[in-house]
């Protein structure tokens, strides 16, 4: 996915809420949406978007699915971010 794309999917409030409860290591749709406040069917809507977005993953553990960041994806947007920072001539 283009950076534009997951700019758009960063821009709202509980999805960065999503992503720094998740920079803690791995947590199941339960343990989201209780600590957000939100319902499931809202809860479900972000993750998938983050899931598109590559920003998440989700691993499958008995009768859970659980979700962690993607640090590649930020690896790399940082990378694409910096471009823009450093020493002026």
């Amino acid at each position: 996915m283009g950076e534009n794309n997951i700019f758009k999917v960063l821009s709202d409030r509980q999805r960065r809420d999503i992503l720094v409860l998740l920079k803690n290591g791995r947590m199941n749709a339960g343990e989201l949406a209780d600590a957000l406040g939100i319902t499931p069917a809202a809860l479900s809507y972000h993750l998938k978007l983050l899931k598109n977005a590559d920003l998440i993953m989700e691993y499958k553990q008995k009768n859970f699915i659980y979700y962690e960041i993607n640090t590649t994806v930020f690896e790399d947007l940082i990378l694409w971010v910096g471009q823009f920072g450093g020493a002026k001539s």
